[in-house]
């Protein structure tokens, strides 16, 4: 494939981390909630460096935002399918028209580029397979330059580290 969509600037640069920026990261991805006394006792720190350390790896870019994590099961979101998509154009523009289009699909919930076979790898989810079906027609299938997909049904999530992001 021809291209490349994720260009890196200087912001995306690697930052160096040391033990307590990856206790503080490690902490923090288990629990979003945790205080930050709580923290701070959890990497044996006072609550001032904690803080000053949370604010410099935010600033950083390296801790990007805090979520809830939310059950699909509970919202009726269980059905997982991925989706393997050639693209009839893969210069830069249609690459760029494709990657702006994909966002605009809650039910796509990640989005790969992929070096092979094929050109993108997206997780859909929807409430079943019905409902798969109508998005794949009326939405994955309109977006700029697909030429063609191929489906994969998940039957059991083994492991899934995943946020949901609810459909509008």
């Amino acid at each position: 494939m021809k291209g490349n969509s994720t260009k890196q600037g200087p912001s995306d640069a690697p930052i160096e981390l040391d033990r307590i920026d990856r206790a503080i990261l490690s902490v923090l991805s288990a629990d979003g909630r945790i205080s930050v006394t709580d923290l701070a006792a959890r990497v044996g720190l006072s609550k001032t460096p904690v803080q000053a350390r949370m604010r410099r790896l935010e600033a950083a870019g390296v801790i990007q935002g805090y979520r809830a994590v939310l059950s699909p099961l509970r919202m009726n979101l269980a059905h997982v399918a991925f989706v393997e998509l050639r693209l009839t154009d893969t210069r830069e523009p249609a690459l760029r028209a494709f990657n702006r289009a994909v966002m605009a699909v809650p039910e796509i919930e990640e989005c790969h580029m992929i070096a092979g076979g094929f050109d993108y790898l997206l997780k859909v989810r929807t409430t079943d397979i019905g409902e798969y079906r109508r998005v794949m027609a009326e939405r994955i299938s309109t977006l700029p330059h697909v030429a063609a997909t191929s489906t994969y049904v998940a039957m059991e999530a083994v492991k899934d580290a995943a946020t949901v992001i609810l459909p509008e």
